[in-house]
């Protein structure tokens, strides 16, 4: 059975979307993504040379027939920055889609909110189709979803921090309580059991950048990212076993195959 991750109509049968940024080169880039099994890569829209193509840039190494192409406004510190940089995006590499950033602290990266919301308006009316990254607030996912968004993005530690999910709880709360819009989960991931975990969570999918460009073996890491998210996926879909503070018998008098 079909188990694809549809946004804006579009199923996607990979839950990982990975960045392609940091990686010391472009083949080793290539590779990376190839292991991740990803369908589905963001590109820093302001580190790319779109207007002058004679300069080298990830766009003369991946096939964009074979992955989704997400432009995305990191380091835009307004909403008219990130919707100036949506705009450019569309008009030169053909897309609607759109991972949107709207920074508010230099040092942390954190989003300015309020201009996310801003932002998000305006670009959907535009006809955007706009996935916009977040603090992990309920009330800010909701804004964000009657805003238009596609899918709502949290963070789950500082971009790049490689910390893993900080607040399980809100991430749960977002879960429970967002049911009919893709809930991503972004920034922070730094090895496959933080994939994995946040998967069992019930999200959507994962994005991360940092957590493999940064690995040791880029490869190997993209790798494992796959398969902690398949298996975290996996375990949702089965439903672990309830918690409990004592030992239960493992074979039962009662609830056994006759």
């Amino acid at each position: 059975m079909s188990d694809a991750l549809v946004i804006a109509g579009r199923d996607f049968h990979s839950r990982l979307i990975l960045g392609t940024g940091k990686y010391e080169t472009y083949d080793l880039m290539k590779k990376s993504l190839e292991a991740s099994g990803t369908e589905m890569v963001t590109v820093a829209v302001r580190r790319v040379p779109l207007t002058d193509r004679s300069k080298e840039s990830f766009l003369d190494h991946v096939d964009l027939k074979k992955y989704h192409l997400l432009p995305n406004t990191a380091g835009c510190y307004s909403a008219d920055e990130a919707i100036r940089t949506a705009m450019l995006a569309r008009e030169v590499l053909d897309t609607k889609w759109v991972k949107l950033e709207v920074i508010g602290d230099e040092r942390t990266l954190f989003p300015d909110n309020e201009g996310l919301l801003e932002a998000t308006r305006a670009l959907v009316k535009e006809g955007f189709i706009v996935l916009p990254y977040f603090n992990d607030d309920l009330i800010v996912a909701r804004r964000l979803i009657d805003a238009g968004a596609a899918a709502v993005m949290p963070l789950a530690a500082p971009i790049g921090s490689g910390l893993g999910i900080q607040n399980f709880t809100n991430l749960r709360i977002l879960r429970e309580c967002i049911k009919d819009t893709p809930l991503i989960v972004d920034a922070g991931v730094g090895t496959a059991s933080d994939a994995a975990l946040a998967m069992e969570i019930g999200v959507d999918g994962v994005l991360m950048n940092t957590g493999i460009a940064g690995a040791r073996d880029p490869v190997k890491m993209a790798e494992a990212m796959r398969l902690g998210v398949k298996a975290g996926r996996l375990a949702f879909k089965a439903g672990r076993i309830g918690k409990k503070l004592y030992a239960a018998a493992s074979s039962p008098e009662t609830g056994m195959i006759e």
